[in-house]
């Protein structure tokens, strides 16, 4: 079963969840910089140490996927909708600002390859934002009680 699959219980998986599933793979098995995944791990090893977007990919396939456009149309949909989460976070928590040569404020989203690949990042701050991605999207889409 893909992890964007809906189970017998009929519980939607949400953009949060995965979320939480790609940093939870990212503690498991690693975060990466520059590239989806290590490349010193071979094309066919099924868990190399991946940046956020890789580890969203996968959490939204179930598998290692070198590309979103090579997920199905339901997993892209997913997948789309947990890195826009992931992005709206980012831009609301953690900007990076850029300023034109006439000293404006240029209105852009953060890019969540770029923030990855930041030489000054660190593994846990990419897992601690994805999981505080996803406690801010259930904060925002999570009625009253905690009902989806």
């Amino acid at each position: 079963m893909k992890a964007t699959q809906h189970p017998t219980t009929g519980v939607q998986v949400t953009p949060a969840d995965l979320l939480r599933m790609a940093a939870l793979y990212l503690r498991r098995h690693g975060w990466h910089q520059g590239t989806y995944y290590n490349n010193l791990f071979p094309a066919d090893f099924l868990t190399p140490p991946a940046c956020a977007a890789g580890a969203i990919g996968i959490a939204s396939a179930g598998h290692r996927v070198e590309h979103f456009s090579q997920l199905d149309p339901d997993t892209l949909a997913d997948y789309l909708a947990a890195m826009a989460t992931f992005v709206d976070y980012l831009d609301n928590f953690a900007p990076v600002f850029h300023i034109d040569e006439d000293g404006y404020l240029l209105d852009e989203h953060t890019s969540p390859y770029s923030w990855n690949d930041d030489p000054a990042r660190t593994a846990e701050q990419v897992i601690t934002a994805l999981n505080a991605a996803a406690d801010e999207w259930d904060r925002l889409h999570t009625q009253e009680g905690g009902n989806r």
